[in-house]
């Protein structure tokens, strides 16, 4: 007895010695080097080891063009003859080296001329560039240098600059003021603006600054501009951290349901010896826009709209407050009539492209152009101005209009990109001409990748440079019909390679549909052995109005895709179903469940990819994502726990009903409450995508981080999600970055880190290095 009973102690005891050294030695430790070499692969100088790309093209004289070129012994800039077909160096780079020095008494290398808004004169005899905030005429010939004219910058970045170059706008106190450049004479124009009624408010909630939205005139002599209405509008509050009293930032800041929301009453202003506003005579409309929820575009432009070369009549499109209707509407600028045009009602939301607007008013031919994907498609259509009516659809098929470049109104032919004509993948960009009648589409870039294009000034002439995922860019010379007139530049990538780049795996694979194909990329890691294991990480932004990938185009870096695959994960990030440039019916896929986030096709995709890269682990899973990847990642360990074991969420919008009116009652319509589809009072349509009430289903490990002065994600929106998870008695983990706004800045590495950290922990089942730093 005693006997037996000691032989078991001693076997157990041995058991346990056994599978404790056994634990120890399968949990890795990682060191710094490790992390160090890792890190290589979202180092941002990668992008200097791409040489021989093209850039800077500006075109001269007809036939001829100078662009710039990086070379293992720095940026050179190159002069090509369309007509000669030869190329040859633009100008003696030492000589304008050496002139800059004595001139910015600073020393100048030729290989790496700091000069910028490089173009060359008419007569091929100047190169014009601007530094050190100057402007500059080099001599090709003489060899001389020119500081020219008009160096000062008379105007800042919250003044809106005329046409003709004389006058800025800028608001004052509400109202919106005029200064003339030369003599800095300053004209009040408005009168009656006021706290929460001022003129050109750039204000949409998520985004606002102090700049003021407007439409110059063609001959600057009016402005197209609004009053924005933001009384009785609710508030926004955050709170800064730091020793003593904190700063309050309080802004208007409308969300979905809310009885008051921003509304704008358009007004122009004339600009002669007495302004005057000329207020037009409409109603109030909802601050919506065709393409983006802010009405506000690049330099503060204001968004659909258009002016006629005389200035006397603009043209608008007003949106309804859920972005069903489209209204395009021209006013006459002198009496403020308006005359409705066309209007377009659909049932999800409507768009007039991808990122652009195309929809444009030929006042000359009076005709107008239209964007509808009524088809299923977006495509362009033209319009009778006089009768309203269609006179014919000018795109047509099972492929969209991206956006409208030029219209040549004297010959009727209209240039535009789009993609999923070609074969292979439909997010490759192309570039295409077509007559105004729809005959005669030309697709001006055959060479299969994503394509980007510089025009001369009469599209005689064109920079092709495409490229795909894996293959770097090359850039031609083609003519008006797409043909190549001659090569200029192939990237070189052999000393990216050397430095381990490593090029994504570019996928399709069927949605949840089983019919459907969705693309992604995946990124292994360098030392990936199809005999082991690797945990599968889901990066994801759901959208809807962007992707995870989006563009296929060739990237030395894919963000941190690269990087993180070499501490042994596999990286997949999925263009799932509810995303853009597809077909209508594939963007609407979750319109009205925001909840949904792409979610089921992420799941499905890895699911596939697993079957034919067997070192993919889909026991071990983990997802990532920010702003709307951090509400689609958060959702996933709530919704599909069976699935996703870790999650790393970075300024979720987690319930759309604590964020911008306009994003949620565009994605999801309009918030409803009690009864919905015969659920119980106190229910509302919005339900189906809030975090916060599925939180009491998180089975894996979550990180959960927000930025406490986050002016575009408020940080509310994850509070509510920490509540129900404390409610709900589940551990996870939390970072709340102090003073941080939505990207984190100077913590933005911090947080890398710590993400890479908390997948090696919990999906490697390995310790972090100690004290490792992103760079």
């Amino acid at each position: 007895m005693k006997s037996t009973l000691t032989k078991f102690l001693v076997c157990s005891i041995f058991t346990a010695l056994l599978f404790n050294c056994s634990k120890t030695e399968e949990q890795k430790q990682f060191t710094i080097a490790e992390y160090e070499a890792a890190a290589k692969h979202m180092d941002r100088s990668l992008y200097r080891l791409v040489y021989n790309q093209v850039s800077n093209v500006s075109f001269a004289n007809g036939n001829k063009l100078i662009y710039s070129t990086n070379t293992e012994d720095g940026k050179r800039y190159v002069l090509t003859d369309a007509t000669s077909k030869t190329k040859a160096t633009a100008f003696d780079h030492e000589n304008l080296a050496s002139l800059l020095s004595e001139e910015l008494d600073k020393e100048v290398k030729a290989t790496a001329l700091p000069i910028y808004n490089v173009t060359i004169s008419e007569d091929l005899e100047n190169i014009n560039f601007s530094t050190s905030n100057k402007k500059f005429s080099y001599n090709i010939n003489e060899k001389s240098l020119t500081e020219k004219p008009g160096n000062t910058k008379k105007y800042s970045r919250n003044e809106h600059v005329s046409p003709n170059g004389k006058l800025v706008a800028y608001i004052d106190n509400y109202n919106l003021w005029i200064r003339d450049l030369e003599t800095n004479k300053k004209t009040q124009v408005t009168f009656d603006g006021e706290k929460d009624y001022g003129y050109a408010t750039n204000n949409a909630g998520w985004i606002k600054s102090d700049g003021a939205v407007l439409k110059w005139s063609p001959n600057s002599d009016k402005i197209a501009t609004f009053q924005q209405d933001a009384r009785g509008v609710g508030m926004m509050y955050l709170t800064s951290t730091n020793v003593g009293h904190p700063r309050l930032e309080a802004w208007k800041h409308p969300l979905p349901g809310d009885e008051k929301i921003f509304t704008i009453e358009r007004v122009i202003i004339h600009l002669n010896n007495k302004p005057k506003t000329v207020r037009l005579k409409m109603g109030k409309d909802f601050q919506r826009g065709t393409t983006t929820d802010h009405i506000a575009g690049r330099n503060n432009e204001l968004l659909d709209a258009q002016w006629n070369k005389e200035g006397t009549k603009f043209a608008f499109v007003s949106s309804s407050r859920d972005h069903k209707i489209a209204h395009l509407q021209i006013a006459d600028a002198n009496t403020g009539k308006v005359t409705s045009i066309h209007k377009e009602e659909v049932d999800t939301y409507y768009e007039s492209g991808v990122n652009a607007e195309n929809w444009k008013v030929l006042f000359d031919s009076n005709e107008f152009i239209w964007y509808s994907e009524k088809t299923n498609w977006g495509h362009i259509y033209l319009y009778d101005l006089k009768t309203k009516k269609l006179k014919n659809q000018i795109t047509t098929g099972n492929w969209l209009v991206k956006q409208v470049k030029n219209i040549d109104e004297k010959n009727r032919v209209i240039y535009f990109s789009a993609g999923g004509k070609e074969e292979g993948n439909p997010y490759h960009n192309y570039y295409y001409k077509i007559n105004f009648d729809g005959s005669n589409m030309v697709n001006l870039t055959p060479s299969k990748g994503t394509h980007n294009v510089s025009f001369n000034n009469n599209y005689s002439l064109f920079v092709d440079t495409y490229s795909t995922t894996t293959s770097a860019p090359i850039s031609v010379l083609r003519d008006n019909s797409g043909e190549k007139i001659m090569d200029l530049e192939t990237a070189d990538i052999s000393k990216l390679k050397e430095r381990n780049w490593q090029a994504p795996v570019e996928f399709s694979v069927k949605a949840r549909d089983e019919n459907t194909d969705i693309y992604g990329i995946m990124c292994l890691p360098s030392h990936y052995d199809e005999s082991k294991k690797y945990p599968v990480l889901n990066y994801i932004y759901p959208g809807p109005q962007s992707g995870s990938v989006g563009n296929y185009g060739f990237r030395p870096v894919w963000r941190d895709f690269q990087a993180v695959a070499e501490l042994g994960f596999v990286v997949v990030a999925v263009d799932a179903m509810g995303t853009p440039m597809r077909s209508k019916s594939f963007h609407d896929a979750y319109y009205g469940n925001m909840g949904d986030n792409g979610l089921p096709d992420n799941i499905t995709a890895i699911k596939q990819l697993a079957k034919k890269y067997k070192g993919m682990d889909t026991e071990r899973v983990g997802i990532w994502g920010h702003s709307g990847g951090g509400f689609a990642s958060t959702r996933a360990v709530f919704a599909y726990p069976e699935f996703y074991d870790v999650a790393v969420s970075g300024a979720g919008n987690h319930d759309n009903r604590n964020y911008e009116a306009d994003w949620g009652e565009k994605w999801q319509g309009l918030l409803q409450k009690g009864n919905i589809e015969g659920k119980a009072d106190g229910t509302t349509n919005y339900d189906n995508q809030a975090n916060q009430l599925i939180a009491k289903d998180l089975k894996g490990k979550l990180l959960i981080t927000h930025g406490s002065m986050d002016n575009n994600v408020p940080p509310s929106n994850t509070m509510l999600v920490v509540e129900a998870l404390i409610n709900a008695n589940k551990d996870f983990d939390m970072i709340l970055y102090p003073n941080k706004r939505h990207g984190y800045g100077n913590m933005t590495n911090y947080m890398t880190r710590k993400r890479w950290d908390y997948f090696v922990t919990h999906l490697l089942d390995a310790k972090p290095a100690k004290g490792f730093k992103i760079k």
